[in-house]
C-alpha cells in the first residue's frame, strides 16, 4: 500500500467513525420522532463552575437530524470549530434562543436554580416551542410538554450538544466583554474558571463586580485581603 493509499484509507475510516458517532448522538431524537414528535428541542447551560460571570443556557429545536461533523459537548470542541458549528446550527435549526441568569440571580437563587432559570428563559424566548424536549439531566417543571432528562446529554444527544455550543459561544463573548471592561483578571483567557492566573489575580486585587461572592474561592480572596462586602467589589481604576 502506497503512502497516498494509506492516507486515503485513514481518512475513510475517520469519516466512517464520525458518521457512526453522529448516528449514535441522534438515537434519542430518532426515538422521539418514531413516537410522532417532529420538533425536537435540546436545552443545556454553560457556566455553572466559574467564579465569575453569568450562567447562560440555549435551546435548539431541530426538525431534521443535525449531522454536523464535530458536533459534541462544547467542552470537547475547540473554539474555531465551535464558531463554525454555531453558524451551521443556527442555519439548520427550526428555532433557537438564549437565556441568561446574572451574577445577582446566582447569588439569590444558588447556581443550580439560576441554571434552571436560564434554561427556562431560553425556552420562553423560542419562536416556537418544541414538541419534545431533551435536557442535560434536568427536569424543567415549567415546561408542560414531554421531556427526557438525559445524563451527559451534551455528549450523547445532538440537539443538546447543539444547545451547549450556542450557549458556550454566547457566554465566551460575554466574558471577552468583561475582560475589556476590567482586564485585571484575564477573563478572556479563562472565561471565569479557577485557573492559576485567575486565582492569583483574585489574591492581588480581591473580587470584582463580575465575581460570584458566595463561591468559596471568591469569598476566601475577599477575607484574605480583609475586605468587607462594600470594599470587595471595586472598579478597576480604584485598586483594592
Amino acid at each position: 500500500m502506497t503512502t497516498c493509499e494509506a492516507k486515503a484509507r485513514k481518512a475513510r475510516n475517520a469519516y466512517a467513525r464520525e458518521r457512526r458517532r453522529l448516528h449514535r448522538m441522534h438515537l434519542f431524537e430518532k426515538a422521539a420522532r418514531a413516537n410522532g414528535y417532529e420538533l425536537i428541542g435540546g436545552v443545556d447551560e454553560v457556566g455553572r463552575g466559574p467564579l465569575a460571570g453569568p450562567v447562560v443556557a440555549a435551546c435548539v429545536i431541530a426538525r431534521e437530524p443535525l449531522m454536523l461533523s464535530g458536533l459534541n459537548d462544547s467542552k470537547q470542541v475547540r473554539p474555531a470549530l465551535r464558531a463554525e458549528l454555531e453558524i451551521e446550527i443556527k442555519r439548520r435549526a427550526s428555532g433557537w434562543a438564549i437565556g441568561v441568569a446574572s451574577v445577582e440571580e446566582i447569588e439569590r437563587l444558588n447556581i443550580y436554580w439560576a441554571s434552571v432559570l436560564a434554561m427556562e428563559r431560553a425556552i420562553a424566548a423560542l419562536p416556537v416551542l418544541p414538541q419534545y424536549l431533551i435536557t442535560d439531566a434536568v427536569r424543567l417543571r415549567s415546561f408542560a410538554g414531554p421531556q427526557e432528562p438525559l445524563v451527559k446529554g451534551d455528549a450523547r444527544c445532538a440537539v443538546v450538544a447543539a444547545a451547549s455550543i450556542l450557549a458556550k459561544v454566547y457566554r465566551d463573548a460575554l466574558l471577552d466583554a468583561m475582560d475589556r471592561e476590567d482586564p485585571r483578571y484575564g477573563f478572556a483567557e479563562h472565561k471565569g474558571y479557577a485557573t492559576p492566573r485567575h486565582l492569583a489575580a483574585l489574591a492581588d486585587h480581591g473580587p470584582s463586580v463580575f465575581h460570584r461572592p458566595s463561591f468559596c474561592r471568591v469569598r476566601d480572596a475577599q477575607m484574605r485581603l480583609g475586605l468587607d462586602d462594600g470594599q470587595a467589589f471595586m472598579e478597576p481604576d480604584q485598586g483594592p
